[in-house]
């Protein structure tokens, strides 16, 4: 994908200069970025989706774009790990938010996924921080109507492929499920990360297969290792058009507690951060990073985790990344 440009001579507009106004000051776009209407069009755009009806148990994730675009003030414009200016080499805008009706799922979901595809017209990717694990299922169907079926790279603590919640077809247990049963996934090249923690059933094993998804547990990272988890990934994924779809709590709690449905032996943030940058040079074509919940949150720690995230999945999608994780999945 070519970096935005509107002709010859023009280059990305990039964060505020945090050596003229201080971070602390200004308006918080992510990471002090400019605003969609202020570009006119980008390559990717940042959207925040405050939705959290979808939610099992503990709410609040409405409040995490805001929340994690606070904290994105403290991100800088060179990435030493990917070797990248992530928003020199492409323009990249957040686009405010997406309102949703926060007392209907159903209406809620079309009204982001119109919300997301009125954004593709002025955006090449997008990429949303949410809001709960319901926005995943109407930002795949915007994915798929752009490039076909998907790889779904998952990275959760949950599964995310149940049926139902209180005869509920559409919650933030569920999105997984649906986009498999209407076709928006590829069944061949989709993988769930980091999953732990207790089920209801082995059975949920055996649906989620069945779903199209393989699993690295987090079990298995520990025992063997970031390198041959990527190793995994990447030889699942191939070449597929890949959507990225992050819960924050796949970290451990000690690493993100803001969060609806913790679950403790989570990855560390550095393990996270690893993974994402060995995935540079795969077809990345959207990516969105949930269930952050401030009021749970603990000196925005589970906020900086989700805007760092979110700076690596930019730094990823950018053209031009040199380092060598991004040609070889062997980190050590």
């Amino acid at each position: 994908m070519q970096p935005f440009s509107k002709d010859a001579t023009d280059e990305p507009r990039g964060p505020v200069d945090a050596s003229v106004v201080p971070r602390f000051a200004g308006i918080a776009t992510f990471a002090r970025l400019p605003r969609l209407d202020e570009v006119e069009r980008a390559d990717i755009a940042i959207v925040g989706i405050p939705f959290d009806s979808g939610v099992s148990y503990r709410p609040g994730a409405r409040f995490g774009p805001a929340h994690v675009r606070e904290a994105s003030r403290l991100l800088r414009p060179y990435n030493p790990a990917q070797d990248v200016f992530p928003f020199d080499a492409q323009q990249v805008a957040d686009a405010g938010d997406i309102a949703a009706n926060p007392f209907d799922i159903a209406a809620a979901v079309a009204e982001i996924e119109a919300g997301a595809r009125q954004l593709s017209e002025h955006a090449d990717r997008l990429v949303a921080i949410g809001g709960d694990h319901t926005i995943a299922l109407p930002l795949l169907r915007v994915a798929h109507a752009q490039h076909g079926p998907v790889a779904v790279l998952h990275f959760d603590a949950h599964l995310d492929t149940w049926d139902t919640y209180f005869g509920a077809p559409m919650t933030h247990g569920t999105p997984f499920r649906r986009a498999s049963e209407e076709g928006l996934i590829d069944l061949t090249a989709s993988m769930h990360v980091g999953i732990r923690g207790p089920l209801y059933s082995k059975d949920d094993l055996e649906d989620d297969a069945r779903l199209g998804f393989a699993i690295v547990t987090s079990e298995f990272v520990e025992e063997h290792g970031v390198a041959a988890a990527v190793e995994r990934i990447r030889a699942r994924v191939g070449d597929a058009p890949l959507y990225i779809s992050i819960d924050i709590d796949v970290l451990d709690p000690a690493h993100a507690p803001g969060t609806g449905t913790p679950e403790a032996g989570g990855l560390t943030s550095r393990e996270l951060l690893r993974m994402l940058r060995a995935l540079a040079d795969l077809r990345i074509i959207g990516a969105d990073v949930v269930e952050v919940a401030p009021a749970y949150d603990h000196a925005q720690l589970t906020a900086v985790a989700a805007s760092h995230i979110v700076y690596e999945l930019l730094s990823a999608m950018s053209p031009g990344v040199t380092h060598p994780d991004r040609q070889s999945p062997n980190l050590t």
